[in-house]
């Protein structure tokens, strides 16, 4: 990771219960393929094997994506994602509801996010993360910068970052 794991933020990140995850640029590599009857969207295996985990930890994810994309829903679902939120463009109202009706507090909940609507998603959130691949302003934004771009295993290395921190002497 771009930032040394220091014992502050390895002890927030040990206190996440929620993941806010958009999932163009995330998840993905941005990348979009359409044919003419539909559009195509690639995934990282490894990042599904770090959603699993996380789910198994008790830390649950949530996909606010401002697009409406048949595949996305697919994937999400069959990694037993319980809450997804497709076609959300404006993903302040929306998180801070997600936020409040969990009853969770800022520092309890993670956000990962790697274009301009996620800052949204960040204003939520107590560990706000990006993708390598994120623009500037995102990256900025960020307490966490991840080596790996959306697509290219980013979700995995968040996961095993929280992972790591639940783990670690203090962590949940």
């Amino acid at each position: 990771m771009s930032v040394p794991h220091s014992g502050s933020l390895l002890e927030r990140a040990g206190e996440i219960q929620l993941l806010l995850s958009d999932v163009d640029g995330c998840w993905t590599d941005g990348g979009i393929q359409i044919s003419p009857d539909s559009e195509v969207v690639r995934f990282h295996v490894h990042d599904g094997y770090g959603i699993k985990q996380l789910q198994h930890a008790g830390i649950e994810v949530v996909v606010i994506s401002g697009r409406n994309v048949p595949a996305v829903e697919k994937r999400a679902r069959s990694l037993g994602l319980q809450e997804i939120h497709l076609g959300s463009p404006d993903k302040a109202e929306l998180a801070q509801a997600l936020v409040q009706a969990r009853g969770l507090q800022p520092h309890q909940v993670a956000a990962l996010g790697d274009d301009l609507p996620d800052l949204a998603l960040f204003k939520v959130a107590g560990l706000r993360v990006a993708p390598a691949n994120a623009v500037s302003r995102i990256r900025e934004a960020a307490d966490l910068v991840l080596e790996r771009g959306g697509g290219h295993g980013a979700v995995r290395e968040l996961a095993d970052f929280l992972l790591t921190a639940r783990a670690a002497p203090g962590g949940s």
